[in-house]
């Protein structure tokens, strides 16, 4: 293996241009800021501009303050002060945006759980984080309230994802809880004033196995997202024009996901209009918004893409920004024959705030500013610091050679709760993702390390299987794996999971597409 030379540039740097813009090179120095100062500027500058919209409900940005700032200080008078930690168990509703505010505001850090967990994850990540109250949903009250002997929690408010619809749901009662709206109402909004270092205290202690495998509570300072809020603003900069307090954003990513938290406080941040789909897997619900809104950005993950693509929609100018998982080539190729637009694709993990790439050439293609594209996760993003290193020796590669992606830069977490520095080597965090590095600096992700399998000696990329299988005539999803050979101790061999599209059930024959992988692989 050829080692990266010593003192070698950071090629990313010269392919910061978005068509015939040249970006900035450090976004330094970054404001050390609270979170929420991004919402209260955009209410200062666009008061009157629609902030959310949601089931036909319209939410003026002074009137969203206004929500944030008495349930502020409806926490803080229920007890909630600096550093004390409240979770979220909520689907996407503007409850969630108002609550992610609020708890900043009071001083407290967010621990937002998925809408998915059972009683036994939220007792593992409520009881792990030490949260003292919950935000949740009528849907999930059932198991929070199980977990008030087994836990820190002291108090519950509860709301529906209707509360804020345009059609409102008649008011429920749930015993020993506050109701959310009923807070917001009788608190004035005027939040309390709490001294916030944004360097050292905790904005978000998000829960995830990514570079682990075990689940464990990242801890994000405000300096971390206030960083990556600025990094994910960097690239739409020469639109900004066109797009403050006047463009829209639609997400259909869970905001309790890193993913989509970081999409909605980027939209904030514009003075955007947010399109929330209540139900991310609401396909309908998603394109219905897509045909009468036109918004200017999507954020999905590629498992959208395929379901949209199914749709036939025709020419759309917008821009579909997919993260949180690998973007098969034919979800890109059929996305980009459809609405003859290509996908953005980028990269990142809870742990670094959470992005660290994003892809110029795409982007650039979209906004009409290049003419062609390259694929993959594209450059890091601004004072990131990122190399592949050798999965042995841990030695720095030349690009064009696979490793372990490291990342390092502002936006990287302060470390596993609750001993900052653990988890990182020297800042830098091991992503535990395969990829490599092209000559131009756009890095290309390969695969797991854990999912990387070892075939007599040889290393296969699992997902490069996946790719081959996608383009097999009649497979509308695979999946391949690697399992213990019985014939060779020591080694493995691949089994894959493939779903067939719906006119091919029953019509697919394992040994053909056998020999069409032998063929291709």
């Amino acid at each position: 293996m050829t080692a990266k030379p010593k003192g070698s540039d950071r090629p990313w740097l010269k392919n910061y241009k978005l068509g015939p813009y040249n970006l900035k090179q450090t976004l330094e120095p970054y404001p050390r800021i609270p979170v929420h100062r991004f919402l209260d500027d955009s209410a200062d500058a666009y008061p009157a501009q629609i902030a959310v919209e949601y089931l036909g409900r319209r939410i003026k940005y002074e009137d969203l303050r206004n929500y944030v700032n008495s349930l502020a200080r409806a926490l803080a008078q229920l007890g909630i002060a600096k550093g004390d930690r409240v979770a979220t168990v909520l689907p996407n509703c503007p409850q969630f945006i108002i609550t992610d505010f609020a708890i900043s505001k009071a001083g407290g850090t967010l621990v937002p759980c998925s809408t998915l967990h059972k009683v036994r994850d939220l007792e593992y990540e409520i009881g792990e984080s030490g949260a003292r109250a919950v935000v949740c949903s009528d849907e999930a009250f059932g198991l929070v309230e199980k977990l008030k002997g087994t836990t820190k929690l002291e108090f519950i408010v509860v709301t529906s994802p209707l509360d804020y619809a345009a059609a409102e749901p008649q008011p429920q009662d749930f015993p020993g809880a506050y109701n959310f709206k009923d807070l917001i109402a009788k608190h004035e909004p005027h939040p309390p004033e709490v001294e916030i270092n944004p360097v050292e205290d905790l904005a978000y202690l998000s829960f995830t196995g990514g570079a682990t495998g075990v689940p464990k509570g990242v801890m994000i300072t405000h300096y971390n997202r206030t960083c990556n809020i600025r990094q994910a603003l960097w690239m739409l900069e020469p639109l900004w024009p066109g797009m403050k307090g006047k463009a829209a954003l639609e997400t259909l990513v869970p905001l309790f996901h890193s993913y989509g938290h970081l999409g909605m406080q980027v939209g904030m941040a514009l003075g955007l209009r947010l399109l929330l789909v209540s139900d991310p897997r609401d396909i309908d619900q998603a394109v219905n918004l897509l045909k009468e809104n036109r918004p200017m950005v999507v954020y999905v993950v590629p498992t959208h893409l395929m379901r949209i693509a199914e749709r036939n929609l025709g020419r759309l100018p917008v821009m579909f920004m997919s993260g949180a998982a690998p973007l098969p080539q034919q979800i890109f190729e059929a996305i980009k024959k459809d609405i003859m637009m290509p996908v953005s694709e980028g990269y990142g993990l809870t742990e670094c705030g959470p992005l660290t790439h994003a892809n110029l050439s795409t982007f650039s293609k979209i906004t009409g500013l290049a003419a062609r594209e390259t694929l993959g996760i594209g450059l890091p993003v601004p004072d990131t610091e990122v190399k592949i290193v050798d999965l042995e020796t841990g030695e720095e590669l030349a690009a064009g050679q696979s490793g372990e992606l490291l990342i390092r830069g502002p936006q990287t977490m302060k470390g596993y709760w609750p001993k900052p520095g653990s988890g990182l080597d020297n800042g830098w965090l091991h992503t535990g993702d395969i990829a490599r590095m092209e000559e131009n600096g756009y890095f290309v992700l390969e695969d797991r390390i854990k999912d990387m399998a070892n075939v007599s000696g040889y290393k296969v990329y699992t997902t490069e299987v996946d790719q081959v299988l996608f383009k097999y005539p009649g497979v509308a999803m695979a999946a391949a794996i690697g399992i213990p050979d019985p014939e060779r101790p020591g080694s493995e061999r691949i089994k894959a999971f493939i779903k067939p599209r719906e006119e091919f059930k029953g019509k697919l024959n394992a040994d053909d597409i056998i020999a069409y992988c032998r063929e291709k692989l």
